[in-house]
């Protein structure tokens, strides 16, 4: 079990963010990630066909033997995270809860804004959690007061490799007013291809918010999960090398990978759905 990969899955590149917390924090593990750019966005899809989409992912990280699989897609984890516990064998482990603990910990207010895609703050997901952060002795001992806005363009802007546009920035603009009219001083970026555009973010925010990206907090969830089961890897792995699964184009994929994770993307393999 301890030399088994952890699976990542994510709708394209986003998820790189959750995957470089990882390698950072837990050299030792393999990862096998799958990065659905074939069929993304999909934040603007239906529920019921993200989970279609997350079953079917976890099914080929399964045939990799995975010992625990991480949802590193905001608009999965809404989607799909509960049936998924209830189906798998190994831990799922999904970036709402962590990020949003997160910035409970860290707001001075209890203003917390939330961006994330249509799909992620039409589920409801983050106000849920917010509701069991508080009813659950939440780090923050005040009421935690969210204000969610949806960012359609943003995951579209960053798989074409373009974060710091002057397009980009006249969008945030727009898109960011609702958080930024609430007097937030906590802003999650509620999807994992939002990371990427963090210095766009911050621009038009402000240096007084912080920002809070799931990506650490999901590592270190991992971590203490992985420990608390006894299945952390106990030595370097034999095949350093992680693997890499893209739906979309392989070249795209590995010269973007290269670009916002690292060198780690070497070994690309294409995926074609049935």
């Amino acid at each position: 079990m301890n030399d088994r990969p952890i699976g990542v899955f994510d709708s394209g590149l986003g998820g790189l963010t959750v995957l470089r917390a990882l390698i950072d924090l837990l050299p030792d593990e393999r990862i096998v990630y799958f990065g659905d750019t074939g069929r993304f966005p999909y934040g603007p899809k239906p529920q019921h066909e993200v989970l279609a989409h997350a079953l079917e992912i976890t099914d080929v990280l399964l045939g990799h033997d995975v010992k625990a699989l991480v949802v590193a897609c905001n608009s999965a984890a809404a989607a799909a995270l509960g049936p998924l516990r209830e189906k798998l064998d190994v831990p799922v482990i999904g970036v709402i809860e962590p990020g949003l603990r997160a910035a409970a910990r860290v707001t001075r207010t209890g203003r917390i804004g939330v961006i994330g895609t249509v799909g992620t703050i039409a589920s409801g997901a983050y106000q849920q959690v917010a509701h069991d952060v508080v009813a659950h002795g939440a780090e923050q001992a005040g009421v935690v007061e969210l204000t969610c806005a949806a960012c359609p363009g943003f995951v579209e802007f960053v798989e074409a490799g373009d974060v710091d546009s002057d397009q980009v920035h006249v969008l945030a603009e727009r898109l960011l007013a609702p958080v930024r009219d609430a007097d937030v001083d906590t802003l999650v970026l509620g999807c994992t291809h939002y990371p990427l555009l963090a210095r766009t973010i911050a621009d038009v925010m402000g240096r007084d918010v912080v920002l809070v990206s799931s990506a650490d907090e999901t590592a270190f969830a991992v971590r203490d999960l992985l420990t608390a089961q006894g299945m952390l890897a106990l030595e370097p792995p034999s095949d350093p090398r992680h693997v890499f699964f893209t739906s979309g184009t392989v070249d795209t994929f590995r010269t973007l990978g290269v670009r916002f994770l690292g060198p780690e993307v070497a070994a690309v393999e294409p995926w074609e759905w049935g």
